[in-house]
């Protein structure tokens, strides 16, 4: 079997069988086409455990990070369980290979302050500032991941009942408040900004749109969150992902329940939100550094 048709064999399985989110497909087969670069001479039933340590060799001389190469080895290992899975292969090339150690990091977190001053910072005397302020709004206030958020419909915000309806990694489902500030800066935004544009047939249901009327792109969105926080913070690395760390964080330090947390960012294992128990623990510390009189 050649490259090609064993790719196309297994894109067609992840997203049609295995029903994974789009930017999860574009992850395996990108990883998955790379590593058929590196090895073209060489068929993928023919690959050998040698042939996949030389490419781990190979990516690590580059810088790659140890995230990164353990994202790609199990890109690999996903795409060899395929052909053992569909009998084109009897041993796993794969097998014995140790996925590199990931040292466990504390994400960036903003301020309650930092937050208000970035929304503070968006110019509203232009059409997609409005926007803008409801996407940032809306990745603090609900702790979106950015495809989630690209992927949010109006259809999917029950303004009467105060809830959004979400859909996570996998297709899962779940709901989570809206605020009022948050449905204020929504309605705003659909009544007063989206309703005067030209919206593609596609884009119908969606909420946030770019100026053609398309749906918003994640690099945009990342665009959007990097020229703000430029703006307000000094050098701190700030993501839209930043945002959904600050949220969890926030509701940690509030108080909230760790399952409740747990419901609300969509993670099916609590061992995830237990990080931000960690993270509580370090603001803990600092309030006592700072008001305690023995510290």
């Amino acid at each position: 079997m050649v490259w090609e048709t064993s790719l196309n064999n297994y894109y067609s399985y992840i997203a049609l069988e295995r029903n994974l989110s789009k930017n999860s497909v574009e992850s395996y087969m990108r990883d998955i086409t790379q590593f058929k670069k590196y090895n073209y001479k060489t068929p993928p039933l023919e690959i050998k455990r040698k042939n996949i340590l030389e490419y781990i060799n190979h990516i690590n001389d580059h810088n790659i990070s140890a995230r990164s190469q353990a994202r790609i080895l199990s890109s690999i290992r996903s795409f060899y369980n395929f052909l053992i899975f569909e009998n084109l292969l009897a041993n796993d090339p794969c097998e014995q290979i140790h996925t590199p150690k990931i040292g466990s990091t504390i994400p960036t977190t903003l301020t309650i302050q930092e937050v208000d001053d970035i929304i503070t910072a968006i110019d509203l005397s232009k059409d997609h500032g409005e926007r803008n302020r409801a996407i940032i709004e809306c990745l603090y206030s609900c702790g979106l991941r950015v495809s989630e958020l690209t992927s949010l419909k109006i259809s999917n915000i029950l303004f009467h009942e105060d809830i959004i309806q979400v859909t996570g990694k996998g297709n899962k489902q779940r709901i989570v408040p809206l605020s009022k500030s948050l449905k204020r800066y929504f309605k705003y935004y659909i009544e007063h900004v989206r309703a005067k544009q030209n919206i593609n047939k596609n884009a119908t249901d969606i909420l946030f749109l770019n100026r053609r009327g398309n749906k918003i792109s994640r690099v945009m969105i990342f665009n959007i969150v990097k020229n703000l926080s430029k703006k307000v913070l000094n050098n701190k690395n700030v993501s839209p992902h930043t945002f959904r760390h600050s949220f969890a964080t926030h509701l940690v330090e509030g108080g909230a329940d760790l399952r409740v947390v747990q419901e609300m960012l969509g993670h099916t294992n609590i061992t995830t939100t237990e990080i931000y128990t960690h993270l509580n623990t370090d603001y803990l510390r600092q309030e006592i550094v700072n008001y305690h009189p023995r510290s």
